[in-house]
């Protein structure tokens, strides 16, 4: 571990989720506005407070990223060239067996790992500004198989951000990652799938099932109380109902949750990290922990979390899937669900 330096990090607005590093604030036309008063991601910036500087360059080749404390390659492509899956997990494999860059523990990181980089304020790519990397805007797969269709697993697209869940036979580029972090959680999968989707031992696969890297969640995760949910592992609170506005646009959804006074409680609409926070990669329709008490979940949620990509387009959740996309903020096509700190 020579030359590694520790992780220090302040914790504000919520215990285990990262802030979006969202300084900035628009309307539904895209068009920047003032952020106080807005509700918007860009007022309140929830999470663990970025540090400055992010990255520590360690020797040429390795990169630690001092918000989560985990270790990079400085280029994000092994072998600079797209991948399917199985060879993806057989050549990070490789990595270890190699001991490459002096190291023997490198993984394919899961989804939470690789969408820790992401920076909702920057695209092309969607990274924080002054990042050291060499990447590519394309997609990069994780180790996190969508439980949904056990033949695709979560990859995540560098150009603006989003992550879905793409054919394991497909390519997509590679970035390995090492060490433990002490900020994300664990994603929840707890089983692995082979390439053709067949369930299978998760020993030795490399896969999220086996690894299992993260926060372990609190047992119980979430307890009713007055007002909402109180969940133990990032210490938000829900409204126990997922559906506070039926279908609305990303106006209608700040307004509604401004003017939420359920339990006594400031309500705010989630930030797209906050959002996310919920899935459990091993479930679905909807992803979310089997044993959550929240009623009314619906398929796909706006979060406060403009995109740098097209600020008239919002984040959002699609909780069927545990997929995040964005979409346009004028369209009545997504649900709200409002979040406040315990």
């Amino acid at each position: 571990m020579g030359g590694e330096t520790a992780c220090i990090m302040t914790l504000q607005h919520g215990r285990h989720i990262l802030a979006s590093g969202q300084l900035d604030c628009f309307d539904a036309r895209g068009r920047p506005v003032d952020c106080a008063g807005s509700g918007q991601d860009g007022e309140f910036r929830p999470g663990v407070a970025w540090p400055e500087p992010r990255f520590a360059l360690l020797g040429h080749d390795l990169i630690q990223d001092l918000l989560t404390g985990l270790f990079w390659t400085r280029v994000a492509g092994l072998g600079d060239f797209p991948m399917s899956w199985a060879e993806a997990l057989s050549a990070v494999a490789g990595m270890n067996r190699d001991k490459a860059l002096g190291h023997a523990d490198w993984r394919l990181p899961n989804r939470r790992e690789l969408a820790s980089l992401v920076s909702p304020a920057h695209q092309r790519p969607a990274l924080p500004s002054g990042h050291p990397f060499i990447v590519s805007q394309t997609w990069y797969w994780t180790s996190t198989t969508a439980s949904l269709a056990p033949r695709y697993a979560w990859h995540v697209h560098l150009e603006g951000g989003r992550m879905f869940y793409g054919d394991k036979g497909r390519d997509a580029m590679v970035w390995p990652v090492r060490g433990v972090g002490a900020v994300l959680p664990r994603t929840g999968q707890r089983r692995c799938w082979d390439a053709g989707g067949v369930a299978v031992a998760c020993l030795g696969t490399g896969q999220d099932g086996e690894l299992r890297q993260g926060v372990p969640w609190p047992e119980p995760r979430f307890t009713r109380e007055k007002g909402g949910v109180h969940d133990a592992l990032t210490g938000l609170l829900w409204t126990l109902s997922a559906d506070q506005a039926g279908p609305c646009s990303w106006e209608q959804a700040l307004h509604a949750a401004q003017g939420c006074r359920e339990g006594g409680r400031n309500w705010r609409l989630p930030t797209i990290r906050e959002l996310e926070s919920l899935v459990d990669a091993d479930e679905h329709s909807p992803a979310l922990p089997r044993d959550h008490p929240f009623r009314d979940p619906r398929e796909a949620y706006w979060s406060s979390t403009s995109s740098a990509f097209a600020p008239d387009w919002a984040y959002c959740l699609y909780l069927h899937k545990g997929a995040v996309g964005v979409g346009f903020k004028a369209k009545r096509e997504f649900h709200a669900w409002f979040v406040a700190l315990e």
